[in-house]
Formats: C-alpha cells, structure tokens, sequence
C-alpha cells in the first residue's frame, strides 16, 4: 500500500487497485492519486464548475462550502455560514442547487448570489435534513432526506423526524415534490445512468446493523418522473456507499469507508454491478464527482481532506 507521508509516488500509484481486467484501460500508468487539501472536519458535496474552473465542496461541521480553484490550487472558504450544507449539484442553468442539514431545506444560489428555497416542507412536515441532490435533464431536482443533520447538533440541529426518509422528485419551478421511493432506510448518494434510464441510491442505513448487507441499488426511470424494479446493483459488505456518479460507460464509482485500509477509498462497479477496481484512501470516502476541462479527473472528498485523480474515462453529463 501507499505511504501518505512520502511526497513523491513511484508508478504506477499502487492507490490505484485492479481488480478486473474491465478496469485496467481507466488506469493511467503515470497518474497518482493527489491531496489537493486538507483541513476540514467532514467534507462532502463536490460540485465542478466548468466556466471558472474550480470545485466546491462541503465541509459541513464547519459550517461553510470550500472552493478549490484549478489554476492555482488555492483553496478558500467560498459561503460561511452555509447551514450545514452537505450535497451539490448545478442545475441545467448552471446554478449552484444545495441541500442544507441545518434549515432543513434544497436551495438554488442564483447569478447574482441571492439563495432561493426551492423546498423545506412536504405535506404535513418540514423536510428531515436533506442529503445529496441530483438534475435531471427536465430540470427536476431528485433528493434524497435521511435525515442525518437531525441526529445531532455536529451536522445541523438535532430534532425529531417529522417524515419518512424519502427520495423526492420536485419541479423547481411551481415548489410541486412527489415521493419516489419511501423503501430505504437511509436513502443517501443518487446518480443517474448516463442516459438516464436508471437511478442509483445508495442506503447508509443497514450498514449500522450487524451483519446486515449493505447495498446501492438501481431502479428503473419511468416516464422521467417515477421508479418501478428497484432492486440491490451491488453489497458494499461491512462498509457502505455514500456519494456515488457513472462515467460515461455506465460504471459506477462510488465512495466508500468505515472498515479501515483496504476498503476505504472509491470503488468502481461495472454495469453489471461487478466490483472492478478500486482507489485506496487514507481516510473514509464520503462523495465524488468528474471535472477538470474534459471531465476525466476524479474529485474525492475524504472524511478531512479533497484528494484528485485522472482517469481514461470521462463523467456522465450532469444534467
């Protein structure tokens, strides 16, 4: 295994594990897993933006979303406070579409850095604390709310849960959200497969149960609007999955952590649902996403650091 504490990588980065011959081609002989930053308590929710070339990302206990800038590796605090804001994404107009733990809500920051609220109630309750988020190309945001930022007062305020944990399908434009799935106990990482036919969800919430299976699973995307054939893509065993993406093959990376070296990292799924490779980190994965100018570097939140890989495939378009 690697040794963090050297500052030069000998190739190929043995980070970089091979575990079916499917994965090989995504490796780059000569490209090392690096740790752009470090210093945050939690971080999650990495977003790319393209047109200034910088990431962000959560670091929720800290109360404030990180932007890394491409050009000069500079990181600062980009939004403080942030409520606690854990999942990114960007909208199909660009817009930055947060989901915050602490107000308990899904926002939108427009062109001129004013926040909206897209959504904080549904029905007879405010929402639990929402987690990850997702655009589909229509323009509906999916969410998933299992309510981790109600747990404890480390991630956002610690109350009762006034609804199941869901995964919501809403139109940003009337504030109108649908349940598309209530069957998971702690619906948490969402990702589309590159043509949109499929959801992936992973669930954080077995994973505390011993000797339960942990699973991401797959649903059919019908009509745009609504899942039918949900079933298990893939056992993460003693550990879990939290944020996941596809590539543009349809291969699945997901984050993972909570059983300590050896698994703790991102591991990729063929469509299949096959394990076929992993990254190893350091520290517990928690969320991942595709940037960088042709979408083939991988952006890594650890439990307290950023880590950046290039890989011989590209992100899935998101939206």
């Amino acid at each position: 295994m690697r040794d963090w504490n050297q500052d030069i990588v000998r190739y190929p980065d043995p980070s970089i594990e091979v575990i079916d011959p499917r994965f090989s081609k995504y490796k780059i002989g000569n490209a090392a897993v690096e740790r752009l930053w470090t210093g945050a308590r939690w971080a999650e929710g990495p977003v790319w933006f393209g047109d200034g070339r910088y990431l962000l990302f959560s670091d929720i206990p800290n109360n404030r979303i990180m932007r890394w800038m491409e050009e000069t590796g500079e990181t600062s605090v980009f939004r403080t406070p942030s409520n606690n804001t854990n999942g990114n994404t960007r909208d199909k107009q660009g817009r930055l579409i947060s989901c915050e733990h602490g107000s308990r809500r899904v926002t939108r920051t427009e062109y001129d850095g004013s926040v909206t609220v897209l959504i904080d109630s549904f029905e007879s309750g405010r929402l639990n604390a929402p987690n990850d988020v997702i655009v589909h190309p229509d323009g509906h945001v999916w969410f998933t709310d299992p309510g981790y930022g109600i747990l404890l007062n480390y991630e956002g305020h610690r109350a009762a849960f006034e609804l199941p944990t869901n995964v919501y399908r809403l139109n940003p434009d009337t504030g109108e959200a649908t349940v598309v799935t209530d069957e998971l106990e702690k619906p948490n990482g969402l990702c589309f497969s590159p043509d949109f036919s499929k959801l992936y969800v992973s669930d954080t919430g077995v994973s505390h149960t011993p000797g339960h299976p942990s699973y991401v699973h797959v649903y059919d995307v019908v009509d745009n609007a609504r899942l039918e054939n949900g079933k298990p893509f893939c056992d993460m065993g003693s550990g879990f999955a939290d944020g996941i993406r596809c590539d543009i093959d349809g291969n699945l990376w997901s984050s993972a952590g909570w059983v300590g070296e050896g698994f703790d990292g991102v591991h990729i799924f063929a469509p299949d649902g096959a394990l076929i490779g992993k990254i190893h980190l350091p520290e517990v994965c928690s969320n991942v996403c595709f940037g960088g100018i042709k979408r083939n570097r991988l952006f890594m939140t650890g439990s307290q650091s950023l880590y950046s890989v290039y890989v011989e495939t590209q992100g899935a378009q998101i939206p």
